[in-house]
Protein backbone atom coordinates (compact mmCIF):
# COMPACT_ATOMS: atom_id res chain seq x y z
CA UNK A 1 0.00 0.00 0.00
CA UNK A 2 1.09 3.53 -0.85
CA UNK A 3 2.36 5.53 2.12
CA UNK A 4 0.56 8.55 3.46
CA UNK A 5 0.95 11.01 1.02
CA UNK A 6 0.92 9.45 -2.12
CA UNK A 7 3.83 10.23 -4.77
CA UNK A 8 3.43 12.34 -8.16
CA UNK A 9 11.15 -16.98 -15.51
CA UNK A 10 10.31 -19.33 -13.85
CA UNK A 11 10.81 -20.84 -10.17
CA UNK A 12 13.56 -23.85 -9.98
CA UNK A 13 11.38 -25.51 -7.65
CA UNK A 14 8.10 -24.63 -9.37
CA UNK A 15 5.99 -27.74 -9.83
CA UNK A 16 2.31 -28.15 -11.87
CA UNK A 17 -0.47 -27.50 -10.33
CA UNK A 18 -1.00 -25.92 -7.08
CA UNK A 19 1.31 -26.28 -3.72
CA UNK A 20 0.50 -28.27 -1.22
CA UNK A 21 -0.99 -25.90 1.66
CA UNK A 22 1.17 -25.93 4.77
CA UNK A 23 -0.63 -25.74 8.02
CA UNK A 24 -0.68 -26.61 11.35
CA UNK A 25 -2.75 -25.85 14.72
CA UNK A 26 -1.67 -22.41 16.39
CA UNK A 27 -1.91 -23.67 19.70
CA UNK A 28 0.20 -26.91 19.24
CA UNK A 29 3.01 -24.74 17.44
CA UNK A 30 3.46 -22.20 19.97
CA UNK A 31 3.81 -24.49 22.90
CA UNK A 32 7.12 -25.68 21.28
CA UNK A 33 8.20 -22.26 21.29
CA UNK A 34 9.37 -19.18 23.55
CA UNK A 35 6.48 -18.77 25.73
CA UNK A 36 6.94 -14.99 28.26
CA UNK A 37 3.64 -14.58 30.17
CA UNK A 38 0.15 -14.89 27.63
CA UNK A 39 2.58 -13.25 24.82
CA UNK A 40 4.01 -16.37 22.37
CA UNK A 41 7.15 -16.89 20.04
CA UNK A 42 7.30 -18.60 18.06
CA UNK A 43 5.11 -20.03 16.06
CA UNK A 44 5.66 -23.59 14.77
CA UNK A 45 9.10 -23.35 16.09
CA UNK A 46 10.62 -27.34 17.38
CA UNK A 47 12.70 -27.52 20.25
CA UNK A 48 16.44 -25.82 19.58
CA UNK A 49 19.73 -26.81 20.64
CA UNK A 50 22.83 -24.65 20.31
CA UNK A 51 24.99 -26.41 17.47
CA UNK A 52 28.12 -27.53 18.19
CA UNK A 53 29.82 -27.82 14.94
CA UNK A 54 29.17 -25.27 11.83
CA UNK A 55 26.54 -24.62 9.23
CA UNK A 56 22.73 -23.58 8.66
CA UNK A 57 22.12 -22.36 12.48
CA UNK A 58 25.49 -22.26 13.72
CA UNK A 59 25.46 -20.99 17.26
CA UNK A 60 22.94 -19.44 20.09
CA UNK A 61 20.21 -16.71 19.44
CA UNK A 62 21.22 -13.23 20.83
CA UNK A 63 19.25 -10.17 21.72
CA UNK A 64 21.23 -6.84 22.03
CA UNK A 65 20.27 -3.40 21.75
CA UNK A 66 22.02 0.15 21.40
CA UNK A 67 20.59 3.80 21.20
CA UNK A 68 19.46 5.15 17.84
CA UNK A 69 18.91 8.80 18.16
CA UNK A 70 15.34 10.25 18.96
CA UNK A 71 11.82 11.19 17.79
CA UNK A 72 10.76 14.08 17.00
CA UNK A 73 9.43 14.91 20.49
CA UNK A 74 12.96 14.43 22.08
CA UNK A 75 12.00 10.98 23.05
CA UNK A 76 15.23 8.27 22.68
CA UNK A 77 14.72 5.28 20.43
CA UNK A 78 16.67 2.07 20.29
CA UNK A 79 17.85 -0.25 17.57
CA UNK A 80 17.08 -3.89 19.30
CA UNK A 81 19.14 -7.07 17.06
CA UNK A 82 17.30 -10.45 16.58
CA UNK A 83 20.31 -12.93 15.71
CA UNK A 84 20.14 -16.45 15.32
CA UNK A 85 21.35 -18.99 13.11
CA UNK A 86 22.02 -17.08 9.24
CA UNK A 87 19.20 -14.53 9.85
CA UNK A 88 19.82 -10.84 11.94
CA UNK A 89 16.71 -8.71 12.23
CA UNK A 90 17.41 -5.13 13.11
CA UNK A 91 14.29 -3.79 14.54
CA UNK A 92 13.52 -0.19 16.08
CA UNK A 93 11.66 1.17 18.93
CA UNK A 94 10.23 4.09 16.83
CA UNK A 95 7.13 2.41 15.07
CA UNK A 96 7.60 -1.08 15.41
CA UNK A 97 10.21 -0.66 12.43
CA UNK A 98 12.22 -4.02 11.02
CA UNK A 99 15.12 -1.76 9.58
CA UNK A 100 16.53 -4.24 8.17
CA UNK A 101 16.60 -8.06 8.12
CA UNK A 102 19.86 -9.97 6.43
CA UNK A 103 19.96 -13.44 5.15
CA UNK A 104 22.52 -15.55 2.95
CA UNK A 105 21.62 -15.91 -0.94
CA UNK A 106 22.35 -19.89 -2.60
CA UNK A 107 25.78 -18.66 -2.69
CA UNK A 108 26.12 -17.98 0.73
CA UNK A 109 26.38 -13.67 0.20
CA UNK A 110 24.26 -12.11 3.48
CA UNK A 111 22.21 -9.02 2.25
CA UNK A 112 19.50 -7.03 3.74
CA UNK A 113 16.33 -8.07 1.60
CA UNK A 114 13.76 -4.86 3.57
CA UNK A 115 13.79 -1.15 2.11
CA UNK A 116 13.97 1.05 5.14
CA UNK A 117 15.72 4.30 6.27
CA UNK A 118 18.87 4.93 7.63
CA UNK A 119 17.98 7.05 10.45
CA UNK A 120 14.71 8.02 12.39
CA UNK A 121 14.44 10.94 10.38
CA UNK A 122 13.22 9.19 7.64
CA UNK A 123 10.74 6.95 9.41
CA UNK A 124 9.15 10.45 10.41
CA UNK A 125 9.26 11.95 7.78
CA UNK A 126 5.62 12.48 5.72
CA UNK A 127 7.68 10.62 2.69
CA UNK A 128 8.22 7.66 4.47
CA UNK A 129 5.50 4.53 2.95
CA UNK A 130 5.37 2.85 6.14
CA UNK A 131 8.60 1.26 5.74
CA UNK A 132 9.19 -2.26 7.78
CA UNK A 133 6.30 -0.43 10.20
CA UNK A 134 3.98 -1.78 12.96
CA UNK A 135 0.83 -0.37 11.64
CA UNK A 136 -2.46 0.31 14.04
CA UNK A 137 -5.06 1.15 15.04
CA UNK A 138 -6.30 -0.24 11.89
CA UNK A 139 -4.18 -1.44 9.01
CA UNK A 140 -5.68 -0.12 5.84
CA UNK A 141 -8.38 1.86 4.67
CA UNK A 142 -11.59 3.02 6.38
CA UNK A 143 -14.31 4.49 3.79
CA UNK A 144 -14.42 8.39 4.78
CA UNK A 145 -12.71 7.93 7.85
CA UNK A 146 -16.13 6.83 9.50
CA UNK A 147 -17.83 3.99 11.20
CA UNK A 148 -20.73 2.72 13.40
CA UNK A 149 -20.37 0.96 16.38
CA UNK A 150 -23.04 -0.06 18.76
CA UNK A 151 -25.45 2.90 17.34
CA UNK A 152 -22.41 5.67 17.87
CA UNK A 153 -21.07 7.03 14.83
CA UNK A 154 -16.84 7.47 15.12
CA UNK A 155 -14.82 10.28 12.62
CA UNK A 156 -11.60 9.49 11.71
CA UNK A 157 -8.76 12.12 10.18
CA UNK A 158 -8.41 11.85 6.94
CA UNK A 159 -4.76 10.83 5.11
CA UNK A 160 -5.67 9.51 2.04
CA UNK A 161 -7.96 11.40 0.47
CA UNK A 162 -11.15 10.88 1.32
CA UNK A 163 -10.63 7.96 3.76
CA UNK A 164 -8.41 6.95 6.75
CA UNK A 165 -5.18 4.86 6.13
CA UNK A 166 -3.32 2.94 8.66
CA UNK A 167 -4.94 4.62 11.87
CA UNK A 168 -4.47 8.14 10.80
CA UNK A 169 -1.45 10.36 10.07
CA UNK A 170 -0.28 9.55 14.04
CA UNK A 171 -0.96 6.05 14.06
CA UNK A 172 1.33 3.17 15.24
CA UNK A 173 4.41 3.67 12.78
CA UNK A 174 4.97 6.96 14.47
CA UNK A 175 5.12 5.89 18.00
CA UNK A 176 7.96 5.25 19.99
CA UNK A 177 7.29 1.47 21.66
CA UNK A 178 8.41 -0.16 25.30
CA UNK A 179 10.98 -2.85 24.50
CA UNK A 180 11.62 -5.78 26.51
CA UNK A 181 13.43 -8.39 25.45
CA UNK A 182 12.19 -11.69 26.20
CA UNK A 183 14.33 -14.43 24.25
CA UNK A 184 16.79 -17.61 25.46
CA UNK A 185 19.55 -19.27 23.97
CA UNK A 186 17.03 -21.31 21.79
CA UNK A 187 15.22 -17.87 20.34
CA UNK A 188 15.83 -14.05 19.70
CA UNK A 189 12.73 -12.34 20.90
CA UNK A 190 11.50 -8.99 21.30
CA UNK A 191 8.40 -7.85 23.25
CA UNK A 192 7.11 -4.27 22.24
CA UNK A 193 4.24 -2.71 24.21
CA UNK A 194 2.16 0.79 23.38
CA UNK A 195 -0.73 2.04 25.07
CA UNK A 196 -3.52 3.98 22.85
CA UNK A 197 -5.49 5.83 24.90
CA UNK A 198 -9.36 6.50 24.41
CA UNK A 199 -10.30 8.91 21.20
CA UNK A 200 -6.58 8.16 20.02
CA UNK A 201 -7.33 8.84 16.36
CA UNK A 202 -10.66 8.97 16.20
CA UNK A 203 -10.79 5.05 17.62
CA UNK A 204 -12.95 4.37 21.01
CA UNK A 205 -11.76 2.85 23.85
CA UNK A 206 -7.84 2.50 25.27
CA UNK A 207 -6.05 -0.22 23.40
CA UNK A 208 -3.23 -1.92 25.15
CA UNK A 209 -1.12 -3.54 22.35
CA UNK A 210 1.49 -6.38 22.52
CA UNK A 211 3.83 -7.32 19.89
CA UNK A 212 6.62 -10.22 20.02
CA UNK A 213 9.22 -9.85 17.14
CA UNK A 214 11.55 -13.18 17.52
CA UNK A 215 13.96 -15.57 15.30
CA UNK A 216 14.19 -19.07 15.51
CA UNK A 217 16.87 -21.08 13.99
CA UNK A 218 15.17 -21.97 11.22
CA UNK A 219 15.31 -18.34 9.63
CA UNK A 220 11.46 -18.19 10.95
CA UNK A 221 10.85 -14.29 12.20
CA UNK A 222 7.37 -14.49 14.20
CA UNK A 223 5.10 -11.42 14.80
CA UNK A 224 2.45 -12.38 17.52
CA UNK A 225 0.30 -9.92 18.33
CA UNK A 226 -2.07 -8.98 20.86
CA UNK A 227 -4.87 -6.56 22.12
CA UNK A 228 -7.46 -5.93 24.70
CA UNK A 229 -9.49 -2.93 25.33
CA UNK A 230 -11.55 -1.46 27.99
CA UNK A 231 -14.26 -0.40 25.46
CA UNK A 232 -15.81 -1.14 22.09
CA UNK A 233 -13.64 -1.05 19.22
CA UNK A 234 -12.28 -1.99 15.86
CA UNK A 235 -8.38 -3.49 15.59
CA UNK A 236 -6.89 -4.40 12.67
CA UNK A 237 -3.09 -4.74 12.94
CA UNK A 238 -0.65 -5.63 10.76
CA UNK A 239 3.52 -5.80 9.59
CA UNK A 240 4.60 -3.34 6.28
CA UNK A 241 7.67 -4.34 5.69
CA UNK A 242 8.63 -3.70 1.97
CA UNK A 243 10.68 -7.13 0.50
CA UNK A 244 12.98 -7.31 -2.08
CA UNK A 245 14.87 -10.51 -2.12
CA UNK A 246 17.70 -9.64 -4.24
CA UNK A 247 18.76 -6.53 -1.83
CA UNK A 248 18.19 -4.02 -0.59
CA UNK A 249 18.87 -1.46 -3.53
CA UNK A 250 19.36 -3.99 -6.31
CA UNK A 251 16.51 -3.17 -8.50
CA UNK A 252 12.76 -4.01 -9.25
CA UNK A 253 10.63 -7.11 -7.81
CA UNK A 254 9.18 -7.49 -11.21
CA UNK A 255 11.19 -10.84 -12.06
CA UNK A 256 9.90 -12.35 -8.78
CA UNK A 257 7.60 -14.82 -8.48
CA UNK A 258 5.11 -14.77 -6.18
CA UNK A 259 2.44 -16.93 -5.24
CA UNK A 260 -1.01 -16.19 -3.37
CA UNK A 261 -3.40 -18.96 -2.05
CA UNK A 262 -6.31 -17.43 -2.97
CA UNK A 263 -8.99 -17.86 -5.19
CA UNK A 264 -10.94 -14.49 -4.64
CA UNK A 265 -10.12 -11.00 -4.11
CA UNK A 266 -12.20 -8.21 -3.15
CA UNK A 267 -12.19 -5.03 -6.04
CA UNK A 268 -11.82 -1.65 -4.88
CA UNK A 269 -13.16 1.93 -6.23
CA UNK A 270 -11.15 4.94 -7.82
CA UNK A 271 -10.09 5.49 -4.20
CA UNK A 272 -9.19 2.14 -3.29
CA UNK A 273 -12.10 0.91 -1.27
CA UNK A 274 -13.22 -2.56 -1.34
CA UNK A 275 -16.66 -2.25 -3.23
CA UNK A 276 -17.90 -5.69 -1.04
CA UNK A 277 -17.69 -7.77 -3.91
CA UNK A 278 -15.37 -11.19 -3.40
CA UNK A 279 -14.70 -11.90 -7.11
CA UNK A 280 -12.83 -14.74 -8.57
CA UNK A 281 -9.33 -14.15 -9.53
CA UNK A 282 -9.65 -16.67 -12.16
CA UNK A 283 -9.04 -14.81 -16.03
CA UNK A 284 -7.09 -11.56 -14.10
CA UNK A 285 -4.34 -10.52 -13.90
CA UNK A 286 -5.17 -11.15 -10.11
CA UNK A 287 -4.39 -14.95 -9.97
CA UNK A 288 -1.64 -15.56 -8.50
CA UNK A 289 -2.34 -19.02 -7.73
CA UNK A 290 0.41 -20.64 -9.83
CA UNK A 291 4.02 -18.85 -9.15
CA UNK A 292 3.93 -15.89 -11.41
CA UNK A 293 6.64 -12.80 -12.27
CA UNK A 294 5.14 -10.27 -10.96
CA UNK A 295 5.88 -8.01 -13.94
CA UNK A 296 4.00 -10.46 -16.05
CA UNK A 297 0.72 -8.38 -16.02
CA UNK A 298 1.48 -5.42 -13.97
CA UNK A 299 0.77 -3.62 -17.09
CA UNK A 300 -2.19 -4.80 -18.35
CA UNK A 301 -5.09 -2.84 -19.38
CA UNK A 302 -7.29 -3.68 -16.79
CA UNK A 303 -9.59 -1.33 -14.57
CA UNK A 304 -8.22 -2.27 -10.94
CA UNK A 305 -4.97 -2.23 -11.68
CA UNK A 306 -5.38 1.42 -13.59
CA UNK A 307 -6.85 2.54 -9.72
CA UNK A 308 -3.99 1.14 -7.82
CA UNK A 309 -1.53 2.07 -10.28
CA UNK A 310 -0.49 -1.45 -10.03
CA UNK A 311 -1.02 -3.86 -7.55
CA UNK A 312 -2.43 -2.59 -4.10
CA UNK A 313 -5.52 -5.13 -3.30
CA UNK A 314 -6.94 -7.32 -0.77
CA UNK A 315 -6.34 -11.11 -1.57
CA UNK A 316 -9.39 -13.32 0.42
CA UNK A 317 -6.97 -16.39 1.53
CA UNK A 318 -8.27 -19.82 1.02
CA UNK A 319 -8.07 -21.44 4.49
CA UNK A 320 -9.15 -24.75 5.90
CA UNK A 321 -9.76 -22.54 8.43
CA UNK A 322 -11.65 -19.58 7.76
CA UNK A 323 -9.59 -16.82 10.10
CA UNK A 324 -12.83 -14.97 10.72
CA UNK A 325 -12.16 -13.22 14.44
CA UNK A 326 -14.57 -13.10 16.34
CA UNK A 327 -12.26 -10.90 19.04
CA UNK A 328 -9.38 -13.20 18.77
CA UNK A 329 -7.30 -15.63 15.62
CA UNK A 330 -5.92 -17.13 18.85
CA UNK A 331 -7.54 -20.76 17.89
CA UNK A 332 -6.88 -20.46 14.42
CA UNK A 333 -4.54 -22.45 12.58
CA UNK A 334 -1.40 -20.89 10.83
CA UNK A 335 -1.95 -21.45 7.23
CA UNK A 336 0.57 -20.94 4.09
CA UNK A 337 -0.81 -17.74 2.57
CA UNK A 338 1.98 -16.92 -0.35
CA UNK A 339 5.49 -17.50 -1.10
CA UNK A 340 7.85 -15.66 -3.04
CA UNK A 341 10.51 -16.48 -5.11
CA UNK A 342 13.49 -14.39 -6.74
CA UNK A 343 15.17 -16.57 -9.16
CA UNK A 344 18.45 -14.36 -8.92
CA UNK A 345 19.29 -14.45 -5.66
CA UNK A 346 17.42 -17.93 -4.82
CA UNK A 347 15.99 -17.00 -1.79
CA UNK A 348 12.49 -17.69 -1.19
CA UNK A 349 9.97 -16.28 1.32
CA UNK A 350 7.46 -17.91 2.91
CA UNK A 351 4.27 -16.62 4.76
CA UNK A 352 1.96 -18.36 7.17
CA UNK A 353 -0.67 -16.57 9.27
CA UNK A 354 -3.65 -16.78 11.04
CA UNK A 355 -5.54 -13.78 9.00
CA UNK A 356 -8.00 -14.09 6.30
CA UNK A 357 -6.67 -11.65 4.19
CA UNK A 358 -3.35 -10.50 2.36
CA UNK A 359 -2.68 -7.38 1.05
CA UNK A 360 -0.23 -7.16 -1.74
CA UNK A 361 1.28 -3.83 -2.72
CA UNK A 362 3.82 -3.75 -5.70
CA UNK A 363 5.16 -0.57 -4.38
CA UNK A 364 3.68 1.31 -7.14
CA UNK A 365 4.47 5.00 -5.43
CA UNK A 366 8.15 4.91 -5.11
CA UNK A 367 9.49 7.54 -7.25
CA UNK A 368 13.00 8.45 -6.59
CA UNK A 369 12.54 10.47 -4.15
CA UNK A 370 13.65 8.37 -1.61
CA UNK A 371 17.13 7.16 -0.51
CA UNK A 372 17.40 4.19 1.28
CA UNK A 373 19.68 2.37 4.21
CA UNK A 374 21.90 1.37 1.48
CA UNK A 375 22.35 4.75 0.31
CA UNK A 376 20.46 4.24 -3.50
CA UNK A 377 17.47 5.80 -4.59
CA UNK A 378 14.06 3.52 -4.48
CA UNK A 379 11.99 3.74 -7.76
CA UNK A 380 8.80 1.88 -8.45
CA UNK A 381 8.52 -1.86 -7.51
CA UNK A 382 11.77 -1.61 -5.78
CA UNK A 383 9.77 -3.25 -3.28
CA UNK A 384 6.84 -4.73 -2.14
CA UNK A 385 4.39 -5.65 0.75
CA UNK A 386 2.41 -8.35 1.65
CA UNK A 387 0.79 -7.54 4.74
CA UNK A 388 -1.18 -10.56 6.36
CA UNK A 389 -4.95 -8.70 8.20
CA UNK A 390 -8.47 -8.54 8.03
CA UNK A 391 -9.80 -6.60 5.32
CA UNK A 392 -10.04 -3.16 4.32
CA UNK A 393 -13.13 -1.05 5.12
CA UNK A 394 -14.47 -4.18 7.23
CA UNK A 395 -16.18 -1.70 9.91
CA UNK A 396 -18.42 -0.47 6.97
CA UNK A 397 -18.51 -3.96 4.99
CA UNK A 398 -20.71 -6.36 7.08
CA UNK A 399 -20.22 -8.95 4.50
CA UNK A 400 -16.36 -9.23 5.52
CA UNK A 401 -14.77 -10.70 8.45
CA UNK A 402 -15.37 -8.73 11.94
CA UNK A 403 -12.48 -6.38 13.02
CA UNK A 404 -14.64 -5.77 16.05
CA UNK A 405 -13.23 -6.14 19.62
CA UNK A 406 -15.12 -5.53 22.90
CA UNK A 407 -13.96 -5.62 26.85
CA UNK A 408 -12.85 -9.24 28.42
CA UNK A 409 -12.11 -10.37 24.27
CA UNK A 410 -8.11 -10.34 23.42
CA UNK A 411 -7.32 -9.47 19.83
CA UNK A 412 -4.60 -12.42 19.01
CA UNK A 413 -3.19 -12.91 15.54
CA UNK A 414 -0.12 -14.84 13.91
CA UNK A 415 2.09 -14.58 11.34
CA UNK A 416 5.45 -16.15 10.33
CA UNK A 417 7.46 -15.24 7.49
CA UNK A 418 10.25 -17.74 6.58
CA UNK A 419 13.55 -17.13 4.51
CA UNK A 420 15.59 -20.02 2.49
CA UNK A 421 18.14 -20.14 -0.06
Amino acid sequence: MPGRVPLPSSHPTAVAGRRRRRSWPLVAALSTGLLVGSVAAPAGATEDRPDRGGGHGRGQASTTVEPFGTAPDGTPVERWTLRHGDMTVRVLTYGGVIQTLEVPDRHGQVENVVLGFPDVAGYASDADPYFGSLIGRYGNRIAGGTFDLDGETYQLPLNDGPNTLHGGPEGFDDRVWAATPVGDRRVAALQLQLVSPDGDQGFPGTLTTTVTYSVDRQERLTVHYEATTDAPTVVNLTQHTYWNLGGEGSGTIYDHELEIDADAYTPVDETLIPTGEIAPVEGTPFDFRDATAIGARIRVADQQLLYGQGYDHNWVLDRDDDGAREGSDGEDELEEAAELHDPESGRTLTIETTEPGLQFYSGNFLDGTIVGTGGSVYRQSDGLALETQHFPDSPNQPGFPSTELRPGEVYESTTVFELDN
